[in-house]
């Protein structure tokens, strides 16, 4: 039995616009790719056009809950394909790819940025703000209309925090860290769990379990033995390296199974 909550909740998700949108031939695409896909029940995240090795046409997208296989990805290319070759949005041949935003995801919507607050990110600004256009720190939150941005790269003398306007950001994504693929994996064995639960191959959860979004929880829980008044110690900085990227696209190109090791 379908939960009316839970299709209120994606209706709304789908329906939300987005606050980071593309320029020239890529908005011609959008203008077409948009609403196919929000009919489909997906959300478009991203369109990117690059002409190396020829034209492609990178479409970006997602389900409601975030989740995107490579299934959804192959039905989103067969309903698009004929409506972008009658549209003709690009005056050139190209090669039009489907994929999921990946783990160090851009994020261009309200709800992206509340989603994933306490995570390190990197912002380009369209419309400088006191006097810069790039910035690299963590998200402490959504008001109003901005963001709210924990700077790690400010000099002595310089406010740490900065609130950044939605609508003049040009570009946003996560940083990969330890602590984003660790949640990722999370949320893909918990998006696997229900799969099954919804399928019939698995028990469905006891009527009095509460179900939640890893990714909206960011508060880690106290060790054994802790009080949870007790002041906690300093959290680590989180790490980006080499070995994350690879493993970022490893599970963007479906190289690597989100749910390994449950």
């Amino acid at each position: 039995m379908t939960d009316p909550t839970a299709v209120s909740v994606d209706a709304e998700l789908l329906a939300e616009p987005r606050l980071v949108v593309e320029p020239g031939v890529a908005a011609r695409v959008s203008a077409v790719a948009g609403p196919v896909l929000q009919g489909m029940g997906y959300r478009l995240v991203r369109i990117k056009i690059s002409g190396e090795a020829g034209c492609t046409v990178q479409i970006m997208a997602e389900r409601p809950d975030g989740s995107m296989q490579i299934e959804d990805c192959e039905a989103i290319s067969r309903a698009l394909s004929p409506v972008l070759d009658v549209a003709d949005p690009i005056d050139r041949a190209y090669r039009l790819e489907i994929s999921s935003p990946g783990i160090d995801r851009p994020l261009v919507r309200r709800s992206d940025f509340e989603r994933f607050s306490g995570h390190l990110v990197k912002i380009e600004m369209a419309v400088a703000h006191q006097g810069r256009k790039r910035f690299r720190g963590t998200l402490a939150g959504v008001e109003d209309n901005a963001v709210r941005l924990h700077r790690d790269d400010t000099r002595a003398e310089e406010d740490a925090d900065v609130l950044l306007v939605m609508e003049d950001i040009a570009d946003a994504r996560l940083v990969l860290t330890d602590e984003l693929i660790a949640e990722s994996m999370r949320r893909g064995k918990q998006a696997e769990r229900e799969l099954k639960q919804n399928l019939g191959l698995a028990p469905p959860p006891p009527p009095h379990a509460k179900t939640s979004d890893p990714a909206r929880s960011n508060k880690p829980k106290p060790k054994p033995g802790t009080k949870t008044g007790s002041k906690p110690g300093k959290k680590p900085e989180p790490t980006n390296s080499k070995k994350h990227r690879l493993a970022a696209e490893r599970l963007r190109r479906g190289d690597l199974d989100p749910t390994e090791g449950d």
